[in-house]
């Protein structure tokens, strides 16, 4: 009685293993791409570039003015929304701005004067803090579709402080106000 021949071996990736792959090399691609393109500017960004990370950090910044003018009238609050600030100075400073973030913390800094009147802030916790969820969320949604059309190393930055921003809302939102 013979026995059936052992199954073949195959050589090579298997179509499953292929497909599941591919977006990844494509994500890749995209990413490298960029940074090949910045660095062959010369600068090493293009003026859209710059404008877009500009308008990042006056946006962050913007951000920061509200984080400040809750804390200011609501510092019961102070001790829950200073880590959330300190990210959103680290944002405003990383897209180039930051002139605005003070190194003395959220307790003892004042509001910052700027040029456009702070946001009016609600009597009461729960909406102070759903305001500066609104805002988060709106933020984090335009960087969403901001870094589809901006080069790799701003693409990633902007997909990181949008990221930081939903967290943000859900830590604004959910638990004891």
């Amino acid at each position: 009685m013979p026995f059936p021949s052992p199954p073949r071996a195959r050589s090579g990736p298997r179509r499953r293993s292929l497909l599941a792959a591919a977006p990844a090399a494509l994500a890749l691609a995209g990413c490298t791409a960029g940074t090949e393109e910045s660095a062959d500017a010369g600068d090493g960004s293009s003026a859209a570039e710059r404008r877009a990370r500009a308008r990042a950090a006056r946006d962050s910044e913007r951000l920061l003015e509200r984080y400040d003018a809750v804390i200011a009238a609501r510092p019961a609050l102070a001790g829950r929304l200073g880590p959330l600030r300190e990210i959103v100075v680290r944002h405003a400073q990383a897209f180039g701005g930051g002139r605005k973030a003070s190194p003395s913390g959220p307790a003892s800094a004042a509001p910052p004067a700027s040029a456009s009147p702070p946001a009016a802030v609600p009597g009461n916790d729960k909406e102070a803090l759903a305001g500066l969820a609104a805002a988060e969320r709106e933020l984090a949604d335009r960087r969403s579709e901001d870094l589809l059309g901006v080069p790799g190393e701003l693409a990633r930055l902007l997909a990181s402080a949008a990221a930081a921003g939903a967290a943000h809302v859900y830590l604004l939102t959910e638990g004891d106000a």
